[in-house]
């Protein structure tokens, strides 16, 4: 069965303010996998890469850190 619900784990990547790249997975562990796959690509000056979790709206990770 095909449903037109995006996944609950939302890979966003913006470079220079501006969306690139999202993603939807069912599976946090895939979504993760996805993270590092796209800051291998990616993750350069200027691009920032979100993890959210759209069920509870918290930022489970992002690149690079906030920190």
């Amino acid at each position: 069965m095909t449903t037109d619900t995006p996944g609950r784990f939302h890979l966003s990547l913006a470079s220079a303010g501006r969306p690139v790249a999202q993603g939807w997975w069912d599976s946090e562990a895939t979504a993760r996998d996805k993270l590092k796959e796209w800051v291998g690509e990616w993750g350069r000056p200027g691009a920032c890469i979100t993890l959210t979790d759209e069920q509870t709206g918290e930022t489970l990770t992002a690149w690079p850190d906030s920190e």
